[in-house]
């Protein structure tokens, strides 16, 4: 009671005077002095014994006097003596001194329910004395007493907090902190009663606000952290236990919560397929659970953590692939393999003494036998060396029963038997049994499905899957089983793969993904980005299955990345040397054929002969074998022992099944047709039995070699074969082949039949019209062609958001899109911001083509086209906005990616076109954004590809841009010459080189350059016409740079004659004349405006701004205010509201003001005032001067409003001219001397409209300006 009175005594006297000893005794003389003359005086007293208790230190006195003050006025100083007496008695070793304190505290606190002194001494002693209900009471009756009585709140939130009262701690506690909001221990207690209610983000909030005042507040973040691990936030919760551990290095629950939060975020990456990341997190994770064994080992929970760490780590370190190459030999893959074994059988071996330390101090956790028993499984398969002997127990399955010995009536643990063991009978049962005890156990169902499907019970089977799905179907076993269930039908090979797809969505299991693989095998989906992720993550995880990498090896093939197949496929052969087993040898063949086939695919033909040879002298190669063999020695050049090899097949064929038999003649008329010929082949296939003709495949392929015959021998063949086409597929397909034979017989020598096959196609869309496959052609077919409209007709032909990427054909319809934005702007540009396209064609469907090709580059990053197109479109999109910087880092980034690709290291002249166009793409961004350097490094690489000449050209004209721009005579004249001699047939090149000329200081030579443009390629009239247009009109721009303007007249006169009614080009040779008669000129050029702005208003269907306002203008001169009234009216709509220029706005306030149609009207000049168009056009421009003369002139402003009109103009006037002025002039003068700060005041009292305040800032303008005027031009 001493050291509590003390502590309490303490507190109360911190604020304590210190007086001299003279003073205190003349303090207390004086005090002593009063009382003796008023002994009845309370407040006299109670002074005294305050001093006596602060002052002097004689407690026993000043208990007198505070006794007798107490006695003569209960409530003086709100029941102060009580508070000083319940002090004095507690202080006393006396149980009857305690009861007293214990009143007298009461009494304070009835007295002045705020006394926080009195509350909390009252509190701690009933505390002592363990009287919790009575001190319950006390603080509820002191807080309905006063709601400032904070310390009953505290300390009845905390006392509702211990008896788990969470509800109203949260109450209490919330009051508390309005009287005390910078309490950590506040703060965290109400953390911990939000989170005991489950109320998980408020604990948080709470949490987060005790650590801000106080950062040392261990509880709050280790509570933190709990939180956000059970809330699945892993990587806050790490964060907030690392923090923790930085406080408190030696923190137990710290370490156990950081190794708990890192397993949570290494499982979040395993179901994303990030192994490799997540077996690093776990590394670190294991490290930090060990260290938690050293500080506190004989706690069972910690030991089971690490346990669990380890078991993670085993089943998901991946397999990490040592080699790329085609040379990887077995040894380096048999030590990959045994190397990631070791380190799998290693952790769950340390996982398996973890558990078993953690069994050892707690016998009585069921859960640690099983954890042991899956541990002791996963052992055994990954350990080749340990056998199994099917009449003993397996170790996994006693430690299995051991936890049934502890709780029998546990379902999961009977659920876990069941899977563990390896008798059936027993799975069975344990199953059952789980079941019995739960029947609605998902995974029991689940695995009883399974178990009754390896027995052949395929209804009892699908009924448990079905079972299991309905109770839980977020479980992935249910939907893996029902799709293993499928053979019959095309539509249940799809269904089974989307049953697959989601299992292996849901838990991606090695198994799962290989299942979805063969079933995208067989569905035709092998191409999907879904099963490409799926396999790779398989790979990792299942390494020493061959299966797994002749799947990968399929889905590269279907990718056409055939080197990378090839790679897979000799990895499945020496995965598959250490396995045995009767269906080994098949297994190797078809593995070995797969690898032949796509060596042959990838230009390794000798590889492919090898394979096949090896194959062939073990007696194994089979008809798929012996076509890979024939191609690969025709590849070689060896055609005679190809056709050898050929009539072996030809023999074989009567004795093959109906579909390999198909595929063998199909096979055997393609190869004659490369070998022999035309001819060759198609007598061959008129001496073939004709029975040999019933298959929807043969039919495909006599009808492309018809195609090809001008003679059409085989018309009646193929015309009998067609009759075999069922599915809607096949029938389209054929549509296909039909207009690709129209292009070749209806063609020139130099040019395809396009308008056959464009019109072919347009018959059979009317009657198949949602066929992609048809669609993508025709709208391939209108892009080859010349004529400038179809690019639209072909954008609209494709639907991407219904395209199958199996039916796209020659071009995807992202391709077409693309490519079709790139052949004219509008096509993807759906909201024009920074130019006005004239083409009649714009798409207006979102989203553009942009967010199309992103998309499809999202879903599919191996395809190198779509790349292609989205770096051509982007380069577009920042050209037309003048090049920012964020597009020009985009741009960057993905012309990096796209060169790394090994593609672009080949000799295919596909794929070199396209670096060289990425080069120019970098060239150009390097050029806008001033990095000369870069540009002229990526040009000249570009022109050092071996490409056409006409290509090469665009490499030196783009060296030629970089050299004017650096000002390099020399090297700009050699590339102007390189560009003359090496030509292209492209009329925009020409074009280009002509602008560059009259902008560079070059020594041109006219004649060649004209003559070279009129020499491109042109077989339409309406192309070549087109591009003579744009020729004149760039010849009448650099005229007009050259102020020439009578010349530019006459080429753009010449371009409108041979463009028609092409309305650009209308207005430029209308805006040309119109200033040519401002100039003073002939009068006929104002009539030859009116004519040329007049066709460009009829001939725009998108009204272009600007034409009509000239028109105006050139009426106008002629005396025609009605026409220059109604022209007016019609450039108003032209512009988007965003965009409307200050001029704009002037002349509807001139229009407003001299129109003679009645106000009334709904005309857009009376939507408001002439002096409101006047304002809009100054807010727009406001450093105009010609319309503030005008707004200043206006007659129907008066009094104090025109005043205030007149000082905005002197405010403009002012900033425009003295400011500018200044800063020209004298640098940084202006604000010095004041001219801003009065400017700024003249503009608040005139916005305010205090004019008697005006006068004296304008004479300080005055004055400053007098003073600049030596110093202004």
């Amino acid at each position: 009671n001493k050291e509590f009175a003390q502590d309490h005594i303490f507190k109360h006297e911190e604020s304590c005077n210190s007086l001299s000893d003279p003073e205190k005794e003349g303090k207390l003389r004086r005090l002593q002095e009063s009382v003796e003359a008023h002994p009845d005086d309370p407040s006299l007293r109670f002074q005294l014994g305050v001093l006596l208790w602060k002052e002097w230190d004689d407690k026993e006195k000043a208990a007198e006097q505070l006794l007798v003050a107490a006695k003569l006025k209960p409530e003086i100083e709100k029941g102060g003596a009580f508070t000083y007496l319940g002090l004095y008695y507690a202080g006393l070793d006396s149980e009857s001194h305690t009861q007293r304190a214990l009143k007298c505290f009461q009494k304070a606190i009835s007295l002045n329910p705020d006394d926080s002194l009195s509350g909390e001494a009252l509190c701690d002693l009933l505390d002592q004395q363990g009287k919790e209900s009575l001190e319950v009471a006390v603080c509820r009756e002191a807080s309905q007493n006063s709601p400032r009585a904070f310390w009953a709140f505290q300390r009845l939130g905390y006392l509702q907090l211990h008896q788990n009262k969470c509800s109203e701690a949260v109450h209490s506690l919330q009051h508390a902190i309005r009287g005390y909001p910078t309490s950590a221990h506040l703060w965290e207690a109400l953390g911990l009663a939000y989170q005991r209610l489950g109320r998980f983000t408020a604990a948080l909030k709470s949490y987060g606000r005790a650590i801000e005042l106080e950062g040392t507040r261990i509880f709050a973040l280790l509570e933190s952290g709990n939180t956000f691990l059970m809330l699945g936030s892993y990587k806050k919760g790490v964060e907030t236990f690392q923090q923790a551990l930085e406080i408190s290095p030696k923190s137990v629950s710290a370490h156990y919560g950081l190794a708990a939060g890192m397993l949570g975020l290494a499982k979040e990456c395993n179901n994303l397929g990030a192994y490799r990341w997540g077996a690093t997190v776990l590394e670190e994770a294991s490290k930090v659970a060990w260290m938690s064994t050293q500080l506190a080992g004989n706690m069972s929970s910690i030991w089971k953590l690490h346990g669990d760490i380890q078991l993670t780590y085993a089943k998901c370190y991946p397999w990490m692939e040592e080699g790329n190459g085609l040379e990887f030999d077995m040894e380096s893959f048999d030590n990959s393999i045994l190397s990631w074994k070791r380190t799998c059988c290693l952790a769950a071996k340390t996982a398996r003494c973890s558990y078993q330390r953690a069994l050892h101090l707690a016998p009585w956790q069921a859960n640690m036998y099983t954890d042991i028993a899956v541990t002791s499984d996963l052992i055994d398969s990954l350990d080749n060396s340990s056998g199994h002997d099917l009449s003993a127990w397996q170790q996994s399955e006693k430690m299995a029963l051991g936890a049934l010995l502890l709780e029998g009536d546990n379902s999961e643990f009977w659920v876990a038997l069941g899977c563990l063991s390896d008798h059936k009978a027993l799975k069975q049962h344990a199953l059952i049994r789980g079941l019995q005890l739960n029947v609605s156990l998902a995974i029991a169902w689940a695995y009883l499905g399974k178990l009754y499907r390896k027995q052949g019970e395929k209804q009892f089977a699908r009924q448990s899957f079905d079972c299991a799905r309905s109770i839980d179907p977020s479980l992935a076993l249910p939907w893996a089983g029902m799709s293993a269930d499928f053979h019959a039908g095309e539509s249940a090979v799809g269904e089974a793969y989307e049953s697959c797809l989601r299992a292996a969505q849901i838990l991606p299991l090695a198994e799962f993904q290989l299942g979805l693989a063969k079933l995208a095998l067989a569905s035709g989906n092998l191409s999907s980005s879904q099963v490409f992720g799926a396999i790779r993550q398989a790979m990792q995880r299942a390494p020493h299955y061959p299966e797994c990498h002749n799947l990968n090896g399929l889905v590269s093939e279907a990718q056409c990345n055939y080197q990378s197949a090839a790679v897979s496929y000799r990895l499945a052969r020496c995965a598959i040397t250490n396995l045995s087993g009767s269906d080994r040898k098949s297994h190797m063949t078809d593995i070995s054929v797969n690898l032949a086939r796509s060596l042959s695919k990838a230009g390794n033909a000798l590889d492919a002969l090898h394979e096949c040879e090896d194959l062939k002298n073990e007696g194994l190669l089979d008809a798929e074998g012996l076509q890979i063999y024939a191609f690969s020695l025709w590849q070689l050049g060896e055609t005679n022992l190809a056709l050898s090899v050929v009539r072996s097949l030809a023999v074989s064929v009567c004795t093959m099944e109906q579909k390999s038999a198909a595929a063998t003649v199909v096979f055997i008329c393609r190869l004659l047709y490369y070998i022999s010929g035309l001819d060759s082949a198609i007598n061959s296939i008129l001496k073939m039995p004709k029975q040999l003709f019933r298959s929807s495949k043969i039919s495909f392929i006599l009808s492309a070699i018809h195609a090809l015959d001008q003679n059409n021998r085989l018309q009646s063949i193929v015309s009998s074969t067609r009759d075999y086409l069922k599915s809607h597929e096949e029938i389209t397909g054929m549509h296909f082949l039909i207009a690709l034979g129209k292009l070749v017989k209806h063609g020139s020598e130099c040019r395809l039949g396009y308008q056959s096959g464009v019109n072919h196609l347009r018959k059979a869309l009317h009657m198949y019209p949602n066929s992609s496959l048809l669609r993508n052609f025709l709208g391939y077919l209108l892009l080859s062609t010349e004529e400038w409209n179809d690019t639209h007709i072909a954008t609209r032909c494709c639907n991407v958001d219904t395209t199958n990427p199996i039916e796209a054909g020659l071009k995807s319809a992202y391709e077409i899109l693309g490519a079709g934005a790139v052949a004219c702007y509008a096509v993807g540009t759906c909201n024009p911001k920074f130019s006005y396209p004239t083409c009649t064609y714009q798409c207006l469907n979102e989203p553009g083509t942009i967010q199309q090709l992103q998309k499809c580059l999202r879903r599919e990053p191996w395809n190198q086209n779509i790349r292609y197109l989205l770096v051509l479109n982007l380069l577009q999109k920042a050209r037309e906005e003048r090049f920012p910087c964020h597009l020009c880092i985009i741009l960057e980034r993905l012309i990096t990616v796209a060169l790394s690709d090994e593609l672009y290291h080949n000799d295919d002249s596909s794929y070199e076109y396209k670096k060289f166009q990425f080069l120019l793409c970098a060239s150009e961004i390097c050029l806008q954004g001033g990095n000369l350097t870069g540009c002229i490094n990526h040009a000249k690489n570009a022109s050092s590809i071996m490409l056409p000449d006409g290509h090469l050209f665009f490499a030196h004209l783009l060296l030629l841009r970089a050299y004017a721009s650096e000002g390099n005579t020399v090297n700009l004249q050699k590339e102007y010459i390189r560009c003359l001699q090496l030509k292209t047939d492209l009329h925009i090149g020409w074009i280009c080189l002509k602008l560059m000329e009259s902008r560079s200081e070059v020594q041109t030579d006219l004649d060649m350059l004209e003559l070279s443009f009129r020499e491109c390629p042109t077989e339409l009239m309406n192309s070549r016409n087109l591009w003579g247009a744009i020729f004149s009109l760039v010849k009448g721009l650099i005229c007009i740079w050259n102020q020439d303007i009578v010349s530019a007249e006459e080429f753009l006169a010449q371009a409108c004659s041979l463009a028609g009614a092409e309305c650009s080009l209308l207005l430029c040779h209308g805006a040309t004349c119109m200033e040519l008669s401002r100039r003073g000129c002939a009068s006929q050029f104002l009539s030859l405006a009116i004519r040329s702005l007049v066709k460009a208003q009829e001939a725009s269907l998108i009204p272009l701004p600007i034409v009509s306002a000239l028109l105006a203008q050139a009426v106008a001169s002629l005396g025609s205010k009605e026409k220059w009234e109604k022209n007016l009216r019609l450039e108003w709509p032209t512009w988007p509201p965003e965009m409307r220029p200050a001029e704009l706005f002037f002349q509807m306030h001139l229009l407003a003001k001299q129109s003679k149609a009645s106000p009334q009207s709904s005309s857009v000049e009376f939507c408001q005032s002439p002096q409101r168009w006047v304002l809009r056009a100054i807010h727009t421009n406001p450093s105009c001067m010609r319309y503030w003369k005008v707004l200043q002139n206006a007659h129907h402003m008066s009094g104090e409003l025109e005043s205030l009109f007149l000082l905005r103009v002197l405010i403009n006037a002012v900033v425009v001219q003295v400011d500018s002025s200044c800063r020209g002039k004298i640098g940084n003068l202006g604000p010095q001397v004041g001219i801003q700060e009065d400017v700024a005041g003249l503009q608040v009292v005139v916005d305010a409209g205090r004019l008697g305040e005006v006068v004296e800032i304008v004479d300080s303008i005055r004055h400053i300006v007098g003073n600049l005027n030596p110093l202004l031009p």
